[in-house]
């Protein structure tokens, strides 16, 4: 089997092992958007097509689209998937796939596009931990469900579409905590990538499908326009939002009492930093604190309210409400100036991270993987977005840019300052321009990527652009196991 270096120049020592190629062998499903641990197995939930779905709802300023599409796009095959990996019998299969129900119109048409959310939960109904998993509808479909299972082979609805609201198209975040389920709507009907509706739902009895909100909408504030990610830390459950007016905001609630609950902000403003700091995209617990990575949606550049682009940041949380920035732009607060604890810029200093997707722990290390833009960039007018990258894509050549580029960054630390890299090419193929999902366990560290650049991908030739098949198109699922020996990338599947 070939290996790669992973661009670390050997300094750490690390062998990643791909396990699912091309999709798992369906190159639409574009991005392993999650992933969980249940009954000694791990789950994976795909979602379809997403530059098609993009090019219709959200087109870009571009040379040629990345990829082909139907003039409809559901003329593709646009039904998620759940997978599941055996590390016993080290094998992946497909448990589940999206059923055709008739849409808002009567027409045929996917239940759900992609599975965005998945978490373990033991309701109060449950007689053991269930799988559940939140889903995203397309815009001619019903509206999102959630699903449960008890022995990772079935998954049925146990909610209402939409729970109870029609105009809701997808669920995000599904975070267990203290015995419930909690979500919130991250899409509208007609493609409409944020919701007039941003509130925190929680499950009280989840299988019976009980929900009721518990957060006054955007916690009052109106330019809170989604509630983008959740977890519980310590004894509070914590959510990020998204703001493109001043930046994100984050809120903590006990859970107690009556809905709606008391919430507390922690932080305003984008942690001071304003929109470029637009949306909380990860949270992850380690060590004690609350680590909190930022995003500017729709890739680093928020086209529809004009910021950016722009790359991210990492702040560390305490449970007392303290916080420190670990990765970003040095600046004034009301607390004093702050500075970036590891010395490093906004996107460990790479313009083209436009979030910080993901972060997992393993083996006493925390993991932090990035969406990286520059593997569009050679499809991009980049005359339509100013800045940094703009210049040097003009300087090196697009396509220098992605041979150097290309590909997420993936970065390890034990103390959130000091960082190493673990590969800076998206696990040596460039099409994986995300670390969508991550998790530590069992026997390493899974990386399931975001690689929508499938089944044919556009390439420029002496007679003008063309569509060719793209072998490494498709979201793939890697796992990654220290070692004694020099860092290698292992494709052989």
């Amino acid at each position: 089997m070939p290996s790669a270096s992973t661009g670390t120049g050997g300094l750490e020592q690390f062998h990643f092992r791909l396990i699912a190629a091309r999709g798992f062998g369906d190159p639409l499903n574009a991005f392993a958007h999650t992933m969980t641990w249940f009954r000694d197995r791990l789950y994976i939930g795909t979602t379809r097509a997403n530059l098609c779905l993009l090019k219709v709802h959200m087109p870009l300023p571009v040379n040629c689209w990345p990829v082909r599409c139907p003039q409809d796009v559901y003329d593709l095959d646009l039904r998620a998937q759940l997978w599941q990996y055996d590390p016993r019998e080290d094998r992946c299969r497909m448990v589940h796939i999206s059923p055709l129900v008739h849409g808002r119109s009567g027409q045929s048409v996917p239940r759900e596009i992609g599975y965005r959310g998945i978490a373990v939960c033991q309701g109060s109904s449950d007689e053991a931990p269930a799988l559940y998993v939140a889903t995203w509808s397309p815009s001619r479909g019903l509206g999102p469900l959630i699903l449960r299972s008890t022995d990772g082979e079935e998954f049925i609805p146990v909610s209402e579409y939409g729970l109870g609201n029609p105009l809701i198209s997808s669920f995000r975040s599904l975070v267990p905590f203290n015995g419930r389920l909690y979500t919130a709507p991250t899409g509208m009907a007609g493609g409409r990538a944020n919701t007039a509706i941003p509130v925190v739902l929680e499950g009280l009895d989840p299988a019976k499908g009980v929900w009721r909100s518990v957060s006054v909408p955007g916690f009052g504030n109106p330019d809170n326009l989604t509630v983008f990610e959740m977890l519980g830390f310590e004894a509070y459950l914590y959510a990020g939002t998204l703001n493109p007016k001043s930046g994100y905001e984050i809120w903590k609630t006990r859970a107690e009492g009556e809905p709606p609950y008391a919430w507390t902000r922690v932080i305003e403003r984008g942690a001071h930093r304003g929109p470029l700091n637009e949306a909380v995209a990860s949270m992850f617990v380690f060590e004690g604190a609350l680590y909190v990575g930022s995003g500017i949606q729709n890739g680093g550049y928020d086209r529809t309210h004009q910021i950016g682009p722009g790359a991210p940041e990492l702040i560390r949380i305490y449970p007392d409400d303290t916080w420190e920035l670990l990765i970003g732009e040095p600046r004034e607060s009301p607390e004093g100036f702050r500075r970036p604890r590891s010395g490093l810029g906004p996107g460990f200093n790479n313009i083209f991270n436009g979030y910080f997707w993901r972060m997992a722990e393993f083996d006493g290390w925390l993991y932090l993987g990035t969406f990286n833009w520059s593997s569009l960039a050679p499809y991009l007018d980049l005359s339509a977005s100013p800045g940094q990258g703009e210049k040097l894509g003009r300087w090196i050549g697009v396509d220098n840019l992605v041979r150097f580029e290309g590909g997420f960054d993936l970065f390890r630390s034990r103390d959130g300052v000091s960082w190493v890299a673990v590969t800076t090419t998206g696990l040596g193929n460039p099409y994986n321009f995300g670390a969508r999902t991550m998790m530590g366990q069992g026997p390493g560290l899974f990386v399931g990527t975001a690689n929508p650049f499938g089944p044919e991908v556009a390439v420029r030739t002496p007679l003008g652009w063309t569509y060719i098949p793209n072998p490494r198109g498709g979201a793939e699922l890697w796992l990654g196991i220290p070692t004694g020996g020099a860092a290698q990338v292992e494709r052989g599947r």
